[in-house]
């Protein structure tokens, strides 16, 4: 059996385990979810998958991780899958749809392995590489950096932050480079993160 029909078949099979997120423990669910994603890397191993909850319906989401050279690999993947009752199969971390969360400051922190931030107090400013201008990078802007700033997962952190804000392919493909730094003082010249999927598709469509 090719390894993307022993995925989907498992899937198939296990689903309804994870639609009982409230009344399984958490660390049966652990177990079943590393068993799903055992069946995935033995398809790709650079691929990963994150599951949604919403009220009656999940969702799950096969992502590259941002790299561009995977993202056949998902569509190839999602293309087999099978249609399950209640579930809803996507390529790729799509973008935020409402920021309104983040403007009124009331979005809750993303911990990823220990580092907590939160969107709505991040910034960020565009830059551009020297040596070759079309290339566009952004500095992001933390208020905790000083606390992170030794940690090897905090790149990572802010990386999975912005693909969850501006969808996974306008990341791979319109951010060329990543730089963080401390936020210091006031905000001049500065932009709010949670505006750069609008600044993004203004640029393009410029």
């Amino acid at each position: 059996m090719n390894p993307i029909t022993s995925f989907w078949n498992h899937f198939q099979q296990n689903n309804f385990v994870f639609l009982l997120i409230n009344e399984i423990p958490k660390t049966e669910l652990k177990k079943h979810f590393n068993i799903l994603l055992r069946h995935l890397h033995n398809y790709n191993e650079d691929l990963n998958l994150i599951i949604i909850y919403k009220k009656n319906t999940a969702q799950v989401v096969i992502t590259a991780n941002g790299n561009p050279y995977l993202f056949k690999e998902v569509e190839l993947l999602v293309h087999h899958a099978p249609k399950i009752d209640r579930w809803k199969i996507t390529a790729f971390l799509q973008p935020e749809t409402s920021i309104l969360k983040y403007k009124n400051g009331t979005d809750k922190p993303l911990d990823y392995y220990g580092i907590s931030i939160k969107i709505s107090d991040m910034y960020f400013q565009p830059i551009k590489n020297p040596q070759i201008p079309t290339q566009m990078g952004i500095k992001v802007f933390l208020k905790n950096y000083i606390v992170h700033k030794h940690d090897p997962k905090l790149k990572e952190a802010v990386y999975v932050h912005i693909e969850h804000l501006v969808g996974e392919k306008a990341f791979a493909n319109e951010i060329a480079f990543i730089e963080i730094a401390q936020l210091e003082g006031e905000q001049k010249n500065l932009t709010e993160l949670y505006n750069l999927k609008q600044y993004l598709d203004k640029k393009n469509y410029n």
